[in-house]
C-alpha cells in the first residue's frame, strides 16, 4: 500500500437517530488508484477531510495503486483489524468480490464507493454510492446527438469511443449507457470504432492518433471521460482535424477550459467532492441504522458549452 492515514476520533455525547447515544466508529476505505487521476486524488482529500470534520469516525484510508492483488490483501486486512464498515472503490468490479464476500461472512457491511462491482456481488454489499454511469452514458449520447442534429449531420454522422479501462465497472457501464442510448435518438449516427485509453490522457492521444490514422471521417468522439476526451482533442487538433465533436463524463478543469475555448463540446459533470463525502455518509448511516437506498445515487447533469455559465470549473 501506498500509505495508511489514520484519523483519531471520540467518542460523542449527543443522541442520534437509531441509537440511545452517539457511538464512535472505525471505517476503513481501499481506493482504485489515487494517483491515476486528479479526480480521484481530490476525492481522497474530500474524504480525509469528512473524516476528520466527523468526531464519530477513525478512518483508515488506504489506496490500492491499481493492483487487484493489493486492493483484495487491503481488504483482508481490514477485515483483520475488526472496523465497523468498508468503504471500497474497485480496481476490478468481478476480482474484488471474494474479498467483499469475506467482509459480509464477519458481519461488516460494505459500501461501494464510485464504480459498482458486478451484479454477482450485490448480495454481499449493503449499498452503493456514486453516480449512475449509465445513465451517464446515456446523457452523453444524447449531448452528442443533438449536437449533430443542431449541426444538421445526424443522419451521416461517423463517431468514435475511447473507453476507460477494461474490466472496470464505471468504464463498461458508460459505454453500455452510450451505446444503448444513442441508435434510440440518433438512428443513423455511426460507431465505428471503440479502443479503451484506460483513463490516462496520453495513452488516449495514441488512441486518437491510431484513429486519424485509420478513418478519413470522423465527426466525433465519445470519451469515457474528459481527461481521455482532452487526449483525443489533442490528436485532433496536432493533426489539423477540425470540426469533429467532443463529449466527455467526469468534467474535469481540462475539459471546461476546452469547452470554454470553445474546442471541446460536452460532458457530464461530476464533483469527487460530493463523491467522497457521499460515501462517508452512507456507510455512517448504515452504521446508525438508517435506511439507505442499494443504489444510492447522487446528481450528475450534463454541462455543455451552452450552459457552461451555470457551473463552477471543477478544482480537479
Amino acid at each position: 500500500m501506498k500509505f495508511q492515514t489514520i484519523l483519531a476520533a471520540a467518542a460523542a455525547s449527543t443522541a442520534v437517530v437509531g441509537v440511545a447515544q452517539a457511538e464512535t466508529y472505525k471505517i476503513g476505505i481501499t481506493q482504485n488508484n489515487v494517483g491515476v487521476d486528479s479526480y480521484q486524488t481530490t476525492y481522497e482529500q474530500a474524504f480525509v477531510d469528512a473524516a476528520n470534520a466527523n468526531d464519530r469516525v477513525e478512518a483508515v484510508v488506504l489506496d490500492a495503486g491499481g493492483d487487484v492483488a493489493r486492493q483484495i490483501a487491503q481488504m483482508e486486512n481490514l477485515i483483520q483489524q475488526g472496523v465497523d464498515a468498508i468503504i471500497i472503490w474497485p480496481t476490478n468490479g468481478e476480482a474484488v468480490i471474494p474479498a467483499v464476500r469475506k467482509a459480509k461472512q464477519a458481519d461488516i457491511p460494505v459500501v461501494v464507493t464510485n464504480s459498482n462491482i458486478d451484479e454477482k456481488g450485490f448480495d454481499f454489499i449493503s449499498s452503493f454510492s456514486g453516480p449512475d454511469n449509465i445513465a451517464q452514458g446515456a446523457t452523453a449520447a444524447e449531448v452528442m446527438c443533438d449536437r449533430f442534429k443542431a449541426l444538421g449531420i445526424a443522419d451521416e454522422a461517423q463517431i468514435v469511443e475511447i473507453t476507460g479501462q477494461p474490466g472496470y465497472t464505471t468504464a463498461i457501464e458508460r459505454s453500455d449507457g452510450f451505446t444503448e442510448r444513442l441508435p434510440e435518438i440518433c438512428p443513423n449516427v455511426e460507431l465505428v470504432d471503440s479502443q479503451p485509453g484506460d483513463w490516462n490522457r496520453e495513452k488516449a492521444q495514441t488512441v486518437m492518433e491510431a484513429f486519424l490514422t485509420k478513418y478519413d471521417d470522423i465527426d466525433g468522439v465519445y470519451a469515457g471521460d474528459d481527461n481521455m476526451g482532452v487526449g483525443g482533442l489533442n490528436a485532433a487538433m496536432a493533426a489539423g482535424r477540425e470540426g469533429i465533436t467532443f463529449v466527455g463524463a467526469t468534467n474535469f478543469a481540462v475539459g471546461y477550459e476546452a469547452m470554454a475555448n470553445g474546442d471541446y463540446w460536452g460532458s457530464i459533470y461530476q464533483s469527487p467532492v460530493d463523491d467522497a463525502r457521499a460515501a462517508l455518509e452512507t456507510a455512517v448511516d448504515i452504521l446508525d441504522g438508517v435506511d439507505v437506498p442499494f443504489l444510492n445515487y447522487f446528481e450528475t447533469p450534463a454541462i455543455t458549452q451552452d450552459n457552461m455559465g451555470e457551473f463552477t470549473k471543477p478544482v480537479f
